[in-house]
C-alpha cells in the first residue's frame, strides 16, 4: 500500500496531497502560503486515528521553500499523518512549463531539473520554484521516486497549424515562440473520465473540455489527444479570466502604455495578469460569485463582465466544434465550470443549433453528472477535476 504525494509549488506557495494508492484515497491535504513574507501560513487537513476530520494551522515567518518543506514534514510526523518518511514511495510535482522538451510525465534526474529551470523563461513564477522544491524533496525522501508532471505535455499533440503563430518563422526556430497551452493535466483527466461515463473509447469521441476557474481554458480533444487549446505562449491568452485579460490585439499594448503612462513592459504584463479579466471589467472582484451577486443587484459593469466571460467561452466552443466538424461531448470543470449552473446554462443555450440541450434539473448540481437532456444530440457533463489524482496515477505508473 503506497503513499504518494502530489505537489503543486508556486512562487510563494506549496500545495500538497497525500494519496493512498492504488485505492486513490486522500489521506491529507493542505498548503503553505505567503512564503517569503513575515506572516506565512501552513494548513494541514487530515483524519485522525479515531476517524475524525482535523485541521492544523500554523502562522510564522517562512522565508523560503526549503523551510516550507521542513515545516511540512515535521508537522506531518507530529500529527501522525505519516509515521516515517519511508511511507512516501513517490512524489509527483506539477510543473507549469515543459516546452517542447517534455511530451509526457517523466522520472526526475538532474538533467530534468536543469531543463525545468531553463524553461523558467516560459513560467518565471512557477518553474524556478518547482525546481527548488523538487531538490528539497529529493533531500528529504531520497528513496522515493520523483516524477515531473507537466501542464503543457497533453498539448504537445497539437498540429503545427494550431500551435504556430503567424510571425517570422525564425522566431519559432530560434526562440521557441508558439502556443503551449496549460491545464493539460485537468483537460486530460476530465476527457478520460467523460469517455468512461458515456461508455465509449476516448479515441472514438470528439470532446470539448471547459476548465473554467480563476484561470480558464478550453481544449478540443480528438482521438484522445489535444487538437487545440485556448491558452497560448503563456497562460495569459485565450478566455477572459478572473484577473487575466485573455486575447487582446498586441497593438493595444503600446497604445495603453503611452496613454496610461506605463513605461515598463513588465508592469503592463502584470496589469494584464493580475488587474484585468472579471476584476478589471467589473471593478468588483475576480470571483465569479461576487460578480454574479453584483450583477443581480444592478451593477452594469458586473453584468458586462459576465457577458464578456460567457461570450468568450461560447466563441471558443464554437471554434472547436468547427475544427472537429462536430462534437460528441462537452465537459465543464474547475471552480466556475463545476459550481455555476447559470454559466453552464447560458453557454449551452447558444448551441441548440447542434442539438445540445441542458436538462435544468440535472444541471442543478455541483457533482459529477450527465446534465444533458435525454434528447440532446451532444452529451453535456459536469466533472469535478482532480489533477492530484492524475499526478498520483502517473507516479505509480512510472515508478515501477
Amino acid at each position: 500500500m503506497a503513499k504518494t504525494m502530489a505537489i503543486n509549488a508556486g512562487s510563494s506557495s506549496l500545495k500538497f496531497q497525500i494519496i493512498e494508492m492504488p485505492e486513490e484515497k486522500v489521506l491529507s491535504k493542505g498548503l503553505v502560503e505567503r512564503i517569503g513574507l513575515e506572516e506565512s501560513n501552513l494548513e494541514i487537513k487530515y483524519t485522525d486515528a479515531e476517524g475524525t476530520d482535523q485541521k492544523f494551522t500554523l502562522q510564522e515567518g517562512i522565508p523560503d521553500h526549503k523551510r516550507a518543506v521542513e515545516l511540512l514534514f515535521t508537522n506531518l510526523l507530529d500529527l501522525g499523518v505519516i509515521e516515517s518518511f519511508e511511507e512516501i514511495t513517490g512524489v509527483g510535482h506539477r510543473i507549469v512549463a515543459g516546452g517542447e522538451l517534455f511530451k509526457e510525465s517523466t522520472l526526475v534526474d538532474e538533467d530534468v531539473i536543469k531543463n525545468i529551470e531553463a524553461l523558467g523563461e516560459f513560467a518565471p513564477l512557477h518553474n524556478p520554484a518547482e525546481a527548488v522544491v523538487i531538490r528539497e524533496f529529493q533531500e528529504k525522501l531520497p528513496h522515493a521516486a520523483m516524477v515531473a508532471v507537466f501542464d503543457t505535455s497533453f498539448h504537445t499533440s497539437m498540429p503545427a497549424e494550431n500551435y504556430m503563430y503567424s510571425v517570422p518563422y525564425e522566431y519559432y526556430e530560434n526562440y521557441s515562440v508558439r502556443k503551449y497551452g496549460a491545464h493539460g493535466t485537468s483537460h486530460q483527466f476530465v476527457a478520460k473520465r467523460a469517455a468512461e461515463l458515456v461508455g465509449k473509447p476516448i479515441e472514438d469521441l470528439k470532446i470539448i473540455t471547459c476548465h473554467l476557474g480563476n484561470g480558464a481554458s478550453i481544449t478540443a480533444v480528438q482521438n484522445g489527444q489535444s487538437l487545440d487549446t485556448s491558452m497560448g505562449f503563456t497562460p495569459l491568452a485565450g478566455l477572459t479570466m478572473g484577473t487575466r485579460v485573455g486575447d487582446i490585439d498586441a497593438s493595444a499594448i503600446p497604445y495603453i502604455m503611452d496613454k496610461a503612462g506605463v513605461s515598463d513592459i513588465n508592469e503592463m504584463i502584470n496589469i494584464f495578469n493580475k488587474k484585468s479579466g472579471l476584476l478589471g471589467v467589473s471593478g468588483v472582484s475576480s470571483d465569479m460569485r461576487d460578480v454574479e451577486v453584483a450583477a443581480e443587484e444592478g451593477n452594469e459593469r458586473a453584468q458586462l463582465a459576465l457577458d464578456i466571460f460567457h461570450n468568450r467561452v461560447i466563441k471558443y466552443i464554437g471554434q472547436y466544434v468547427a475544427i472537429m466538424n462536430g462534437v460528441d461531448v462537452i465537459v465543464f470543470t474547475a471552480g466556475i465550470g463545476e459550481n455555476s449552473k447559470e454559466t453552464r446554462e447560458i453557454v449551452m443555450s447558444n448551441f441548440a443549433y447542434i442539438g445540445a440541450k441542458v436538462d435544468p434539473e440535472r444541471n442543478d448540481t455541483r457533482k459529477e453528472a450527465i446534465i444533458s437532456a435525454d434528447d440532446s444530440e451532444v452529451t453535456i457533463i459536469n466533472i469535478p477535476t482532480n489533477e492530484e489524482i492524475a499526478i498520483a496515477r502517473d507516479v505509480e505508473r512510472l515508478k515501477k
